[in-house]
């Protein structure tokens, strides 16, 4: 039930696109900085924040969670390999027009 759930993906406010199953988006970002990955959740947005370097590949994952009256989503950073190695059977997404406002 949960794959079939649509969420928007933000950073630093900006609107990166809208997930779905079996994508992934790439951005780049300055380093040097703290930067706020978030998407929605039932109630508020879940932020992740993030203190990046230049020159290093961070990957961030969006989970489903089922909520009261529907389902939310989160973001968690996860280690590089794991990263590449979860991206390598996906197509990369474009980045879009998010649903809600934020």
């Amino acid at each position: 039930m949960g794959k079939a759930l649509k969420k928007d993906i933000w950073i630093d406010g900006k609107c990166l696109g809208e997930s779905a199953p079996n994508v992934f988006f790439y951005t780049e970002v300055a380093g040097g900085k703290s930067i706020k990955v978030s998407t929605e959740s039932e109630f508020s947005p879940n932020d992740l924040v993030l203190n990046v370097d230049s020159g290093k590949n961070y990957f961030v994952r969006q989970y489903i969670k089922i909520g009261a009256f529907v389902g939310g989503a989160g973001v968690e950073l996860i280690p590089e390999q794991q990263g590449k190695t979860d991206i390598a059977e996906l197509e990369m997404a474009k980045p879009g027009t998010c649903s809600g406002a934020k």
